[in-house]
């Protein structure tokens, strides 16, 4: 399996100029709504993609369900998810705005000269077409300043995010809380727990933290301190190399490792259990702490098992710089060509 992904990244590399582009698109704070009228297609491809593992009336009952929980705890972002299904006129919108079932694989570091943070950050997920239909938003006037999300039309969630001039940060989803013991049967206990949780979803509050926190400080503080409707692990690199750090948390608890740490999907915190997400979550960090934090734009670091079949997406960012670069994948290999941004906001 290893020997095969490295042949075909190799291969799709050599066709590089047939591959696509990560588009960048500038938007204000209602980027959800302006990347999807932008490129509604990608949306619409991700979605057609979703239907062969969701039947449609599957995707029907979730949305009813996640829209019902939205709308019980009355979520500040439910007004834009229902202007979202409207346009799409289609199941999914509420479902995939509130859902998360992927790997992840991160590091916060300093870079290699030691001027400055940096994130390394590598998405898994099942679902195919992810790394194919990335879009880049460039997103304007929020409170404490610009930042620019590597996100997908329509998604209301920030999952990874650099904030020229303040942080970069990014979610891995934890390990799945253990009720019974049995896979499924936690897997079932776990959803129901939802139902109950006030608090928004991770990707909001990365969200709110990309819109409010005016530096790496009061991004960490926010973090820690702000309840969640289900665990999460955040990975945030401020400016300077000393300011990094990996969050472990639950709805109202929370564990920071502060220094140069890796994330993957199961928990560092010794008290704390769970089932671990995605395949080799404990060799993925292992290897994930020996990556260069260097702007590589072939990203020769990206080996298995932290690429596998699954990777969508990798990233590194470095907000003191303003610079971010990524690429998409999909299970053959590179989808997109590298993106390579550098974004320094007049003050």
């Amino acid at each position: 399996m290893q020997a095969q992904l490295q042949h075909d990244a190799a291969a799709i590399r050599a066709r590089g100029p047939s591959l696509n582009e990560i588009p960048v698109l500038d938007t204000g704070r209602d980027f959800p709504l302006a990347t999807l009228r932008a490129f509604e297609d990608r949306t619409h491809a991700l979605l057609d993609a979703a239907s062969r593992r969701y039947p449609r009336s599957a995707l029907t009952a979730l949305d009813k369900v996640s829209r019902a929980w939205l709308a019980r705890w009355n979520n500040r972002h439910l007004p834009e998810i229902d202007e979202i299904a409207r346009t799409l006129g289609r199941p999914g919108a509420y479902f995939f705005s509130v859902n998360y079932e992927w790997a992840c694989t991160c590091r916060a570091a300093p870079s290699p000269d030691g001027r400055s943070a940096r994130l390394v950050r590598v998405l898994d997920w099942k679902a195919p077409g992810l790394g194919a239909n990335l879009v880049c938003a460039k997103v304007t006037g929020a409170d404490a300043g610009p930042f620019s999300l590597l996100t997908w039309p329509g998604y209301t969630g920030v999952l990874q995010v650099m904030a020229p001039g303040r942080f970069s940060a990014a979610i891995n989803q934890p390990p799945m809380r253990k009720a019974t013991g049995l896979f499924y049967l936690d897997w079932a206990a776990n959803r129901r727990r939802v139902w109950h949780m006030p608090h928004p979803t991770p990707a909001h509050l990365l969200r709110k933290v990309a819109e409010e926190a005016r530096d790496f400080a009061e991004a960490r503080r926010m973090l820690i301190d702000e309840p969640i409707s289900t665990p999460a692990i955040f990975t945030l690199a401020g400016l300077a190399p000393s300011e990094t750090t990996v969050i472990e948390r639950t709805e109202n608890d929370a564990r920071a490792r502060d220094g140069a740490h890796v994330a993957a999907n199961h928990w560092e915190t010794p008290d704390w259990h769970g089932h671990p997400r995605g395949d080799q979550s404990t060799d993925r960090a292992c290897l994930m702490r020996d990556v260069d934090t260097s702007f590589d734009p072939e990203f020769r670091w990206l080996t298995p098992p932290i690429l596998n079949d699954k990777t969508r997406l990798a990233m590194v960012a470095d907000a003191s710089e303003g610079r971010m670069i990524a690429r998409g994948y999909e299970a053959a290999g590179p989808a997109t060509t590298t993106l390579d941004l550098t974004w320094r906001p007049a003050a």
